[in-house]
């Protein structure tokens, strides 16, 4: 293999690591798609006023009682992408929402999927949901820590640091956000920035994960806080 001038050894490992790392996130086979959406099939609920619509981030709480009311369910699936999101929209609508809260591309990022393409499908996710009158609340991908995948790093890259990777994929979380962020100012669609509230610098807040990625109470409250804001926004 030739390496060209401009890519560093370093670079290159880097890059390699990512393409490798995907396998702690995602693969075509995720089990927990096909677990989640069987169980969808079986639940009695037939309607919702809210659904929080995500990855693994939306899963870790319950939403009925972090905010304390009724008509809230969670559509959440661990490890899901952008266009795991569209596969399932049918499992959105049949709800029947009002307002429907989304988060994703994280695990995109870490897919190393471009940022156009995870925009390019967030579009298309965002637009059915439009077609369908329901309300959309985009709500900003949250940073990785500085220590996430940082056990995996030493038993299969150890040249690799944490830090390095998961700051390289931060920048890639802004520049998503970025472009959701003027997506939804363009098209009047309430968005809120929760990586703002949750993030020290370049990553998230140690206080607010336990394992580099994932919320603790802490950080759901926060998070919470703002779906409190916009919901009284909203009207419902």
């Amino acid at each position: 293999m030739i390496f060209r001038k401009k890519y560093s050894f370093k670079n290159y490992f880097l890059i390699l690591s990512l393409l490798i790392m995907q396998e702690m996130i995602m693969s075509q086979d995720n089990p927990n798609y096909k677990i989640q959406t069987e169980l969808y099939n079986i639940y009695k609920t037939k309607s919702a006023d809210i659904v929080m619509f995500g990855n693994s981030l939306t899963r870790g709480v319950d939403w009925n009682e972090l905010l304390g009311r009724d008509g809230i369910v969670n559509r959440g699936i661990p490890s899901d992408v952008l266009s795991g999101y569209k596969k399932r929209l049918d499992y959105i609508f049949r709800l029947n929402p009002k307002v429907v809260f989304i988060m994703g591309g994280i695990n995109d990022i870490y897919n190393w999927t471009p940022v156009d393409e995870i925009f390019k499908t967030y579009q298309e996710v965002v637009a059915a949901l439009l077609s369908r009158k329901i309300k959309v609340v985009i709500q900003s991908v949250i940073y990785s820590g500085e220590n996430w995948g940082e056990e995996w790093l030493k038993l299969n890259k150890p040249e690799l640091k944490a830090y390095d990777v998961n700051l390289e994929r931060n920048k890639e979380v802004d520049k998503l956000n970025l472009l959701l962020k003027n997506f939804a100012l363009s098209n009047k669609i309430l968005f809120l920035d929760i990586n703002s509230r949750l993030k020290t610098g370049n990553f998230l807040n140690k206080n607010y994960h336990y394992d580099g990625m994932h919320l603790n109470a802490r950080g759901y409250k926060i998070w919470g806080e703002e779906v409190e804001k916009a919901i009284k926004e909203l009207g419902l």
